[in-house]
């Protein structure tokens, strides 16, 4: 692979095997560079920007073992993140540290299509110039997160210190991570243990998946708190924390996440925002103090309606 920088504009050139003969031009280049999609390899293969053997070529071109591939990812467009008076239900906060109890629906940090009404907007109104920048301006503060439609506990670091020691201890393991959640059927084991290697679905780029050859390995423990004729309330600890993690692996047991359409049937009897997963707790050993300290989210309230109603 030969890659060189011009005008923040990043060029590479990259030579098929002939394990990669005979796959689609997008799917390659989409294997290669994991962090993007399908979607976008199709834009800028409209525009050019992809070449084989020096010429442009469709998103459904089959490429041949020893093609050369040259490829020019635009720079990307600086977005300015603002502040915003965004209410925060707060469940504990320092000089160091900020958990807050994250609702369903909003996104962690900005990203495409997510330029507003994120947590980084709302905890950047309230911590003002408090918070790590580690992460770059579109993510400060943020050192782990939870998906749009879960909710719970997830901790804001208001100073690079406090970054780096909670993102090494995440890098551990050694972060408490709780969840509640409710999924289809019914678990009849008490108690289990789910390992399995999660990575990028090799068709389904927005889906995980089961993947021992290219994925991570991802460790997740579960509990049964109570049954119901069709669903079963549970408890999960993560000893990983990969994306999607308890989603793709309760799928895997055949037991997906009541109301997540992305893993489970398509089917949302009771018309759901997404999966039935709440982040609980979560216990860290404090960036200042040294001291263990756990913080608890309480269920919200969908959540509680749906276990009185006995489901």
């Amino acid at each position: 692979m030969q890659e060189t920088k011009q005008n923040n504009e990043i060029s590479q050139e990259f030579e098929v095997s002939f394990e990669q003969e005979g796959e689609r031009l997008d799917k390659y280049l989409a294997l290669i560079y994991e962090k993007q999609s399908r979607s976008f390899f199709q834009k800028i293969i409209k525009e050019n920007l992809v070449l084989v053997n020096g010429k442009a070529q469709k998103a459904n071109y089959r490429i041949s073992a020893e093609d050369t591939v040259s490829v020019t990812i635009p720079k990307a467009q600086e977005i300015e993140i603002v502040p915003e008076d965004i209410p925060l239900d707060i469940l504990y906060e320092d000089e160091d540290v900020l958990v807050v109890n994250k609702p369903k629906g909003m996104v962690v940090h900005p990203s495409a299509g997510h330029y507003t009404g994120t947590l980084v907007n709302a905890v950047m109104y309230h911590c003002k110039e408090s918070l790590s920048g580690i992460n770059g301006a579109i993510r400060p503060g943020i050192v782990h997160r939870i998906d749009m439609d879960t909710t719970g506990a997830l901790i804001v670091c208001k100073n690079d210190n406090a970054h780096v020691k909670i993102a090494q201890q995440i890098k551990e393991h050694s972060v408490t991570r709780r969840y509640r959640g409710i999924v289809n059927g019914v678990v009849k084991e008490d108690t289990g243990r789910i390992e399995g290697a999660i990575g990028r679905h090799p068709v389904e780029r927005k889906k995980m998946a089961i993947n021992e050859k290219n994925g991570k390995p991802a460790i997740t423990h579960y509990k049964v708190l109570e049954r119901f004729n069709n669903h079963t309330y549970m408890e999960f600890e993560l000893e990983t924390g990969r994306t999607h993690q308890i989603r793709v692996h309760m799928a895997s047991i055949g037991h997906p996440l009541l109301g997540d359409t992305l893993y489970g049937s398509g089917k949302n009897p009771y018309h759901l925002q997404g999966q039935t997963l709440h982040a609980m707790v979560i216990g860290f050993i404090h960036p200042s103090t040294g001291a263990y300290l756990e913080v608890e989210a309480p269920l919200p309230e969908y959540f509680q309606k749906l276990l009185k109603g006995k489901l």
